[in-house]
């Protein structure tokens, strides 16, 4: 079986941040959420992955080629987002007509794919979707299911939904997709997708099987997302008992080589720090993420993610808050009250 993982897109939904960054790469936990799909896809025995790339191209080549993967990865170039089943067809070389599972890049999920993958290898269906219950089925591809609990129908982001069931965006396919992705035609949004595509093996009479995700899955694709997902994802760390200093730890918290933390910071977890940081005369509570490279000094955060190489001073209480690489936030005159923030990369603020 091969991968096939997207990641391209405009990622209009996390401006700022994505104007001079691809989504995908935006890290949950300190970790790039295409990393986990990475991860995902080479934990089922995947040795050949294609990923779809679209804007910041080669940002998206140079993040993953700088890990050692346990895996072949080829950068395949879909241009202008025409949509899922587009991606497909765009790697039809790369696929060689064989099975293969695609992942949609900026998805999270707790435990993985193993079972599902098991599953499609069992069954041998010529798609295997995987499904979730949601509470607001209205924002996404929803299935609709018959009394043997298969797929009747594929619906849309509907306004009356027919079932609770979302469609989570990892698919396996037999090689067939190729074909009903080269029978569809454009959708009113002008792209190729592959809910049609998916419906064409259905009312072809092929065999589309389901499999339900029960931990918790995440759609990365706005600022409360990532968010969110990093407080799933930070509930699961385990506490590092090789820090060295002087300050104040409270439960499980990770921090990186090189890390200074001096003895009147707090730290209460589950929290991880990167590499190379300075932490100075500050609290840093649950929930928070902060990259490689950050100085924080004389300023309490919380329940947020910072990335790489920020200096955050005399900033006061920061909440729930998204900031980008390279930030500058520090404090000019007034005392600081509670701020929540999304702010894009390489900005300064003077609050």
């Amino acid at each position: 079986m091969k991968a096939l993982i997207l990641s391209g897109g405009h990622g209009t939904r996390l401006r700022p941040l994505t104007y001079s960054q691809q989504k995908q790469l935006i890290p949950v936990a300190n970790k790039p959420v295409l990393f986990y799909a990475i991860e995902d896809v080479i934990e089922i025995g995947v040795k050949e992955i294609g990923i779809i790339t679209g804007p910041n191209r080669e940002q998206v080549i140079e993040t993953v080629s700088s890990v050692d993967w346990d895996a072949e990865i080829t950068f395949i170039h879909q241009g202008d987002p025409k949509g899922l089943a587009h991606a497909v067809l765009v790697a039809e070389e790369f696929l060689d007509d064989e099975e293969f599972v695609m992942y949609l890049g900026d998805n999270i999920l707790r435990d993985g794919i193993v079972k599902h993958a098991e599953k499609f290898r069992r069954l041998e269906p010529d798609s295997l979707i995987l499904l979730t219950e949601v509470d607001n089925p209205q924002r996404f591809g929803v299935a609709e299911l018959d009394k043997n609990g298969r797929i009747k129908r594929l619906v849309e982001k509907p306004k009356v939904p027919p079932s609770n069931y979302a469609l989570v965006g990892i698919y396996f396919f037999k090689p067939l997709i190729i074909e009903a992705c080269k029978k569809i035609k454009p959708s009113w949004r002008n792209e190729l997708e592959i809910t049609d595509a998916i419906q064409w093996l259905i009312d072809n009479g092929y065999r589309v099987e389901v499999s339900i995700v029960e931990g918790w899955w995440k759609d990365t694709g706005k600022p409360e997302d990532i968010l969110d997902a990093n407080r799933l994802v930070l509930d699961d760390i385990r506490r590092d008992l090789s820090i060295k200093t002087n300050a104040k730890i409270l439960g499980r918290v990770v921090v990186g080589e090189g890390t200074e933390i001096d003895e009147s910071t707090v730290i209460k977890g589950p929290v991880i720090i990167g590499k190379n940081c300075r932490i100075i005369n500050s609290y840093i509570g649950p929930y928070t993420s902060i990259g490689d490279g950050c100085i924080i000094e004389n300023t309490e955060i919380e329940d947020s993610v910072i990335l790489e190489n920020c200096e955050i001073r005399n900033a006061g209480r920061i909440l729930e808050s998204l900031i980008g690489r390279g930030v500058l936030i520090t404090n000019a005159k007034s005392f600081p009250l509670g701020r929540k923030l999304i702010v894009g990369d390489n900005s300064q603020l003077v609050l």
